[in-house]
């Protein structure tokens, strides 16, 4: 009598209580930087939710702390601040068993693990939660070109090109392109990571390559000139000539200066030497002018003389 009542109490506890099941159709999730997308959850109960309570949690691939995302209980959703305006909830999850929610422009910060708990008392027992990975892909950003060692024809010269930016991590590609921007395989030891080494360059080595940073979203490029460098001593040489050229001038504006001064130098003397001789026959005439006076003076004195 005592196992029968046991027994029927046992069934009657199995008939109230059920394994509270969660579940999601995609586990890993790809979303584009700037896109949408929907993290699923589904929950199977007991008919009754009146108890019903949905918790979102999120932990980034960069951190090891959860941060809750958005809280279900009693009809009513709370979404966190750091989500709000980018989080829609599915309505009615009571009735629709649906615990789905959208996130909008997603960033790369948003990559990383979400959990979907469901607990509906008293269906305590079972899986009451699942974990989605979501993936934030990006394009890698344009990448930086740059150029290392002499540029000098028998020298080792090394090109790097890296982008800040981009998920899944880029890979990279060095090409030569022509004057037609025609695209050439490169003569040197190039590496996945962006690094191109030529060895021993030769000027027909020279010219314009391009790095393509490639990934599942998309490529970005850059281009760098690779031309002669003329090096030290040669600039050494265009510098004592540059200063050369300058003494030169010195000299051809003071040469300039010196004739232009002595040019007029002679021609203040030739306009005195000419002034003086039409001043000449003035003075002569002067000069002679004086012993007549006297003659007359002498002249007129003997004349008086004899009247006395």
């Amino acid at each position: 009598m005592c196992s029968t009542l046991c027994l029927l109490v046992l069934i009657n506890i199995i008939g109230c209580v059920e394994l509270i099941t969660v579940s999601t159709p995609h586990k890993y999730i790809n979303v584009t930087k700037g896109d949408s997308v929907q993290i699923q959850c589904t929950f199977q109960t007991v008919p009754e939710t009146k108890a019903l309570t949905i918790e979102w949690n999120f932990v980034s691939s960069s951190s090891i702390t959860p941060q809750q995302v958005s809280y279900y209980q009693s009809g009513e959703t709370i979404i966190a601040k750091a989500y709000q305006g980018r989080l829609q909830p599915f309505s009615s999850p009571a009735t629709t068993s649906n615990a789905t929610i959208i996130l909008s422009n997603m960033q790369s910060s948003d990559s990383g693990v979400y959990t979907c708990e469901v607990h509906n008392f008293p269906d305590v027992s079972g899986k009451s939660q699942v974990n989605i990975f979501v993936k934030v892909l990006e394009k890698p950003s344009d990448p930086y070109c740059a150029v290392h060692g002499d540029v000098e024809a028998g020298h080792l010269v090394t090109l790097t090109c890296h982008s800040e930016r981009g998920s899944p991590s880029p890979m990279y590609k060095w090409t030569r392109l022509d004057h037609t921007m025609t695209s050439w395989p490169v003569l040197g030891r190039t590496t996945t990571t962006g690094i191109l080494e030529i060895t021993n360059i030769s000027q027909f080595e020279f010219g314009t390559y391009q790095c393509n940073a490639t990934n599942a979203v998309g490529f970005s490029t850059c281009n760098i000139d690779l031309t002669h460098d003329p090096g030290n001593g040669v600039i050494a040489g265009a510098v004592i000539g540059a200063l050369l050229g300058c003494v030169l001038i010195i000299l051809v504006v003071w040469f300039i200066a010196h004739n232009v001064k002595k040019h007029k130098y002679k021609a203040v003397k030739a306009s005195e030497a000419k002034e003086m001789k039409r001043q000449a026959p003035q003075a002569q005439e002067t000069a002679e002018s004086v012993p007549v006076a006297t003659t007359a003076g002498s002249l007129h004195a003997e004349v008086d003389e004899p009247q006395a």
